[in-house]
């Protein structure tokens, strides 16, 4: 395509910069980026390749934050970025082949029930005993995989699909979750973002520029999760999720 004009950039920048602070807090922050790209006019898989490149900058910023405070279990967080390298590696390619109309309409189920769950819960930090160190790795690495799967494929709702699933099913801390979730998302995303360099589907300069945006957002988010934690987490959360189901519901009708 053409090099994007003025007015390609004024649309994406803001938008990359707000999903960078909501993605530093509850994840999810593709479902206001991804769609930011697509409203500025930019082919399907440019908007999802030239997004990967923003969203790897900020990302690396929210991850680096995270590791500086001590919130990223890198013993239980490496056979885990192992896994979710694989997986992404698999779902991009996928997402170069194969069209994601059966995918979007499972997520129709899953999204409307997995909302109803985090309502239902009364605190997310509140996750009970902690599990043995083995079978802690195990899962990790299994959600990291079929997470990883799903980044590349699509991506929108990643971090918040693994702060649910490792807060809950692995019993990690709020903010071990989040350092994990960042670790393992930067993961996907630079897997991801190498396929798509390697098939010329990334427009480079804007995808620089979207991401200083981003590297903005997530430094500013991850503050804002330091000092106020599993408060702003759940409605950000929710949020994120209702955005996603009428997003899918809105493509498929």
């Amino acid at each position: 395509m053409t090099s994007p004009g003025i007015l390609t950039y004024l649309i994406i920048c803001p938008l990359v910069f707000l999903g960078g602070f909501v993605d530093a807090i509850a994840g999810g922050g593709g479902l206001i980026t991804l769609p930011a790209y697509m409203i500025a006019g930019l082919p399907v898989h440019s908007a999802i390749a030239t997004n990967k490149m923003s969203a790897c900058m900020g990302t690396s910023v929210a991850t680096y934050k995270l590791a500086r405070a001590k919130y990223i279990p890198w013993k239980k967080a490496l056979p885990g970025i192992v896994a979710a390298l694989i997986g992404a590696n698999i779902g991009a390619h996928l997402a170069l082949l194969v069209e994601a109309e059966l995918f979007k309409r499972l997520m129709l189920v899953i999204l409307p029930l997995t909302a109803f769950y985090v309502l239902r819960t009364r605190d997310l930090g509140d996750v009970g005993e902690e599990l043995p160190f083995r079978k802690t790795i195990v899962l990790a690495s299994l959600i990291a995989l079929v997470i990883g799967v799903y980044d590349g494929f699509y991506g929108p709702g990643t971090g918040t699909f693994l702060i649910l699933l490792f807060t809950r099913l692995v019993h990690f801390r709020l903010a071990e979750a989040n350092g994990m979730t960042k670790a393992i998302n930067l993961t996907t995303n630079v897997t991801s973002l190498v396929v798509y360099l390697m098939n010329g589907r990334v427009i480079l300069l804007l995808g620089f520029v979207a991401g200083l945006c981003g590297v903005a957002g997530n430094y500013i988010g991850v503050t804002f999760f330091e000092s106020r934690g599993s408060r702003i987490v759940k409605p950000i959360m929710i949020g994120v999720l209702v955005l996603f189901f009428i997003r899918i519901l809105t493509e498929i009708l």
